[in-house]
């Protein structure tokens, strides 16, 4: 598939792969990637780097919102290939690993068929690589607290329950939240466009994944870039109030 990357903000760039987006900071010649799509999206990801006028050499970094094989479908290619640090916050470092696996297994997606979009979701997931074993031999977790002195300046806020170590990513400047999966606006196996959560049977520990909206509201921001669906404009605050009441 064709990389699509979009400029959000000055030397922000959100780029959609197969039903999963990741963000590419741009400072001069140097980047930071955070996410890195399905396995499959590999050569879509590659092109999007080309297309903001970079390449994987110029990656300072690779920063993961969590574990999950659509996001971190790419990262030990580039650490193995170009020895670019992949970082994830402390609890997530294990899960990148496969020292354990936090996913939604084969039972869930069986037994939630039923739902709309469920089943070519499932195909699509497959196809795209997202049941490989792509582990990350050597994760690490991140240098510091606060923003992490990288391009884009970004500041990992950890929110978990969709995983234990999900992180969001916090661009205080730009007035963005990089959102990952604690906060979407859309998914193949939704009907609903917008601010909204994953289906409950994605998360780990749903509960915590609903308490951690309250540290996304707390991010001052007007744009929002998530792991699955279009960017939202607006207030972040607004965006979490929308999910929490879709949630309940």
């Amino acid at each position: 598939m064709r990389a699509q990357a979009e400029q959000v903000a000055d030397g922000v760039h959100l780029v959609r792969g197969h039903h999963v987006n990741w963000v590419i900071l741009k400072d001069g010649a140097d980047v930071t990637l955070i996410d890195t799509g399905y396995p499959g999206d590999r050569q879509a990801l590659l092109d999007s780097l080309a297309a903001v006028g970079s390449s994987p050499e110029a990656v300072t970094a690779v920063l993961i919102t969590h574990a999950h094989n659509d996001h971190l479908g790419s990262a030990e290619y580039l650490r193995d290939t170009h020895g670019t640090p992949v970082l994830l916050h402390p609890a997530e470092v294990p899960h990148a690993r496969r020292d354990f696996l936090q996913q939604c297994s084969i039972g869930d997606v069986v037994r939630n068929a039923w739902r709309p979009g469920v089943v070519p979701w499932a195909a699509q997931v497959i196809k795209a690589g997202g049941t490989e074993h792509n582990p990350v031999v050597k994760p690490e977790p991140f240098p510091a607290e606060g923003a992490l002195d990288l391009p884009g300046r970004p500041v990992p806020v950890h929110t978990p329950g969709h995983t234990d170590g999900h992180c969001v990513y916090h661009l205080p400047e730009a007035g963005v939240v990089i959102s990952g999966d604690a906060l979407i606006t859309g998914h193949a196996t939704s009907r609903t466009r917008g601010p909204q959560m994953l289906h409950g049977f994605f998360h780990h520990e749903t509960d915590r994944a609903v308490t951690s909206l309250a540290l996304i509201a707390g991010l001052t921001g007007d744009l929002l870039l998530p792991g699955h669906g279009p960017l939202y404009r607006g207030p972040v605050r607004a965006a979490v109030e929308q999910a929490r009441d879709r949630a309940s």
